[in-house]
């Protein structure tokens, strides 16, 4: 028996199971096993990717060529990222329409009153046509008298795009229905309607020799507000994108604060104007959520800073979604009308802060609040609007962007140039006196007030009645405005008698010189222009030929340097209430022009009566003394260049960029303050 274990016992040691069972059954820990798999091993490892890694490893030139990829792969990543703004998701594609389909609107040089990108055929002085466009137009304002002629190629340009199966894009006139029953209505038989002219954008960059890079100022690092804004969080709403004063304003802000160091999200409710490729231009992240996201997005921030009353809707659904929310909001308000009270009034009162234009403004609306029994959490501020640093710098005052090459002095001599060069592009003269009127068009704004006040200065007798005219116009002629006239005659006096060349120029009616006004209206292709009241206009000027070969359309652009810099007299003729604040006044008086405003509204607090302007009654009263003060600037050019002067130092003393931010800095510091004591406050401090 124990022969016959010993002998098992070597048969096992000398691997006898193996030949009988083929080394099927052998044990995972036999020693056979564990050689055949040790063996095999180094091979396999060899076959799964060690001999590629070494062969990787030596081949370094490679490596490198793939890191390079890689890292600009990455690059091009975060730019793109960057560019589009809004989210990640919607960049990615996950969510959203495709991004980024708007074009820049200084491309689209030409525009009628209406249509958002539709362009218009046009004549100037030299009877060489501006731009050309195969697309449908809905308004014609050019020079002509075969209107029917015109009729045909617009159904020929229609015909065709039919025929290339391209759908034209719709316009506010198809929008309401009977496009071609409206394009009727405008294009009145054997009417005039003027010239569009502009914008100017290459001119100016050629002429002022500079790059859009340029174009931007940059943040005083040593500044209060720097320090205050420097890696804070601000979520910024937009109303609207439209090229007015609002959203031109907040845009600048957001530029302002980004270039401070601070993080920046905009929250825009509609994208209804042409912004926001100047806000991807800038870098300013947009959200077009106006729901959960954007609160979400508002519920991180240390600040949220709404630019209109039309943000009432948002504000009110954020504060619904986030009780705590109304601590973090600054309300800037820009209008000033009751129907913009009206929607906002049920949420004044449950937000931080609430900031105003001007004083009158201010006054109007605590007036409403106690009528409605409202009670603010604050006392409302005053943060007037400013002059940016790229309108100062082509007007020639100090500021972020000058450098020893582009002193303020030489860009006096580069503004000169600029305006002779754009003067030239409009066909006018030496002699001419260009009248500007910038904004929407609508009652509001009064363009059509204006006009017929041009037309009882150019025509001496446009109802034939010349005689009832005058004798309406001295009983106009008041104390007050004959005070006027005398102050203004010896401003005249004192101007000449610092310059000799101007004897006998001013007050002399026996001296004829060819002198013409010539009227600037603008915006065209605003989306804020009002159908009804541009078909008025048109009318109008389809009554008065003469009136409308003095008339010059330009399209809504954010380049208005050059515009500023060839107009001789600003005309700022709100209605109503009148102007909340005028940006575009404080502009026209840093490049030294004249103002003729209504007398109410933020005007009064700008203007200084025969200082730096006129003032005339709202309303059809004030034509007949607008007319008198447009042709007093006109025979007196001295007079009016020295009010110029003096309403570009009114500029320089309050209404530069220095000026608001440092009262911005001053509001939102109390806002912030106010906003950390109601936090501890909650928190049982």
């Amino acid at each position: 028996m124990e022969e016959s274990v010993s002998k098992g016992a070597s048969s096992l040691r000398q691997g006898g199971f193996k030949s009988s069972l083929s080394g099927r059954s052998t044990p995972r820990n036999f020693p056979t096993f564990r050689r055949l798999i040790s063996s095999c091993t180094p091979r396999k490892e060899a076959r799964n990717g060690t001999g590629g890694i070494q062969w990787f490893r030596s081949n370094r030139s490679v490596y490198l060529l793939l890191l390079i990829a890689f890292w600009a792969y990455l690059g091009f990543y975060v730019q793109s990222w960057w560019a589009h703004g809004d989210n990640k998701e919607e960049f990615l594609g996950f969510s959203g329409d495709p991004r980024n389909k708007l074009v820049d609107p200084e491309l689209n040089t030409r525009r009628d009153l209406l249509a958002d990108d539709s362009l218009v055929a046009v004549r100037n002085g030299t009877n060489k046509p501006q731009v050309y466009s195969d697309r449908k137009f809905d308004v014609i304002l050019a020079k002509g008298n075969n209107i029917s002629s015109r009729k045909k190629r617009s159904q020929r340009a229609r015909f065709s795009l039919h025929k290339m199966h391209v759908k034209p894009k719709a316009t506010m006139n198809m929008e309401n229905g009977d496009a071609e029953g409206q394009e009727q209505a405008f294009l009145l038989k054997n009417s005039t309607y003027g010239s569009i002219v502009g914008p100017f954008g290459p001119l100016e960059d050629r002429v002022l020799e500079w790059s859009p890079e340029k174009r931007f100022g940059t943040c005083d690092s040593k500044g209060d507000f720097a320090h205050f804004v420097r890696s804070r969080r601000l979520v910024l709403v937009f109303h609207e994108l439209s090229m007015t004063g609002a959203p031109i304003s907040m845009m600048e802000l957001a530029t302002e604060l980004l270039s401070c160091g601070a993080t920046i999200t905009a929250v825009v409710l509609s994208k209804k104007g042409g912004l926001m490729s100047e806000l991807a231009r800038r870098r300013i992240k947009v959200i077009e959520d106006r729901a959960d996201f954007s609160f979400k997005t508002a519920m991180k921030a240390d600040l949220v800073i709404a630019g209109s009353a039309v943000c009432a809707s948002w504000t009110d659904q954020y504060i619904a979604h986030f009780p705590a929310g109304g601590s973090q909001i600054a309300w800037w308000i820009m209008e000033n009308r009751r129907e913009y009270f009206d929607r906002s009034k049920h949420v004044l009162h449950r937000v931080k802060m609430l900031m105003f234009l001007s004083e009158l403004q201010s006054k109007q609306w605590l007036n409403w609040c106690q009528e409605e029994n409202i009670k603010l959490r604050s006392q409302p501020s005053i943060v007037p609007l400013a002059v940016n640093d790229e309108l100062a710098f082509v007007a020639g005052i100090p500021c972020s962007l000058n450098t020893p090459l582009a002193s303020p002095e030489k860009m006096i001599e580069k503004r000169r140039l600029l305006r002779d060069a754009v003067r030239k592009e409009m066909g006018l003269k030496d002699s001419d006196m260009l009248v500007m009127s910038l904004s929407s068009i609508n009652a509001g704004k009064g363009q059509l007030l204006l006009l017929e006040s041009v037309n009882l200065m150019i025509d001496q007798d446009p109802l034939g009645t010349g005689s009832q005219v005058k004798k309406t116009l001295d009983i106009r002629l008041d104390e007050s405005a004959l005070a006027r006239k005398h102050h203004l005659r010896g401003l005249v006096k004192k101007s000449c008698n610092a310059d000799a060349s101007c004897t006998n120029l001013v007050f002399d009616s026996r001296r004829k010189q060819e002198q013409a006004v010539k009227i600037l209206i603008g915006s065209v292709g605003s989306k804020s222009n009002k159908v009804p009241y541009v078909e008025a206009i048109l009318r109008f000027l389809s009554q008065h030929p003469k009136l409308s070969e003095s008339v010059l359309w330009t399209p809504a652009t954010t380049r208005v340097s050059s515009l500023y810099a060839a107009a001789d007299v600003y005309v700022m003729n709100s209605q109503g209430v009148g102007e909340t604040f005028g940006r575009v006044t404080v502009e026209a008086m840093a490049f030294g022009v004249p103002v003729l405003g209504t007398d109410g509204g933020g005007t009064k607090e700008i203007v200084e009566q025969n200082v730096s302007g006129l003032f005339h009654p709202m309303g059809r009263a004030g034509n007949w003394l607008l007319a008198e003060n447009l042709r007093y600037m006109l025979k007196n050019p001295t007079a009016r260049k020295q009010m110029g002067k003096d309403g570009r130092k009114q500029v320089g003393k309050r209404y530069l960029k220095r000026h608001m931010y440092g009262r911005l800095v001053e509001v939102l510091t109390r806002c912030m303050r106010r906003q950390v004591a109601s936090s501890r406050s909650l928190i049982g401090f």
